[in-house]
């Protein structure tokens, strides 16, 4: 989508976007959910597009983009978390009225990171986390899926990634253990590898926990995250694939640019999101 085009499909679906504000999120998305009930989604976001601010500060900007659900990474809920300091974070996002659905992407090398893990999250009253584990491990956390009840949604990371750059490479490894062990559909890294998200999203769909969505300047090893609608993922047709699956969690963003200025380019790519939804 070119950039004159990209400007008039945002102005049609009502969206605006400016000073780095998204000032139309709360209500556009309440009226999507009311108009359109076949989208069985929600949006959130991936807390490490917001990892140069506290918690509280992640918080509010969660809020602000109309968004009401998140992802923890480990800068905003660390791992050595006491339950006081679970009990503090819980009460910033009640006081905001955000969701925590998950924790990670958590990285597991030994058994004892698996055990320290599957700890963490049930501290965190979680029901699912976010992680990579080593490929020899895979058996360990399964046991800890099966003791704790807590669902391991495997990260795909891209060309880089030894253990698990694609989803392909996460759901062999995964396919023959418990149900709960599933997949984090990252579709930017997974563009990277010249994939196309949604086409992978169907395949792996019996396995699919969760979704970090993000757009890629590039379908390889160079691609980097850009705003949502100004990159090479196909966004209407990765939405509308989800949609036609039923697909019933969450896609969280995953803003990767822009450090310590993220609101501004956050602000955009929910905007797309929501505008694609609209039109739809």
């Amino acid at each position: 989508m070119n950039k004159t085009s990209r400007r008039d499909f945002l102005k049609q679906s009502g969206i605006v976007v400016a000073a780095g504000t998204l000032t139309s999120a709360p209500a556009v998305w309440s009226q999507q959910k009311n108009k359109n009930a076949a989208v069985p989604f929600g949006l959130g976001v991936a807390s490490y597009s917001l990892r140069a601010f506290p918690l509280a500060e992640a918080v509010a900007i969660t809020r602000r983009l109309g968004l009401k659900r998140i992802t923890l990474k480990d800068m905003h809920l660390p791992l050595n978390s006491s339950e006081a300091d679970v009990a503090a974070a819980h009460d910033i996002l009640k006081a905001a009225g955000i969701e925590l659905t998950s924790c990670g992407v958590v990285y597991m090398q030994t058994e004892e990171e698996v055990r320290r893990a599957f700890e963490y999250a049930g501290r965190a009253g979680l029901t699912m986390l976010v992680g990579a584990p080593d490929v020899s491990l895979l058996s360990v956390a399964e046991g800890y899926v099966k003791k704790t009840g807590i669902a391991l949604a495997i990260h795909n990371h891209g060309p880089a990634d030894k253990r698990f750059p694609s989803p392909e490479s996460a759901y062999r490894a995964i396919v023959g253990l418990d149900g709960r062990m599933g997949l984090c559909l990252d579709i930017g890294h997974t563009q990277r590898l010249g994939l196309d998200p949604a086409q992978e999203a169907e395949r792996f769909f019996d396995r699919l926990l969760d979704v970090h969505i993000k757009d890629v300047s590039a379908s390889d090893v160079t691609g980097t995250t850009v705003e949502i609608g100004r990159g090479v993922i196909d966004i209407p047709g990765f939405l509308r694939t989800m949609i036609r699956l039923k697909y019933q969690r969450t896609l969280h963003l995953e803003y990767e640019k822009d450090e310590k200025d993220p609101l501004p380019g956050m602000a955009e790519s929910v905007g797309y999101v929501h505008g694609v939804l609209a039109m739809m």
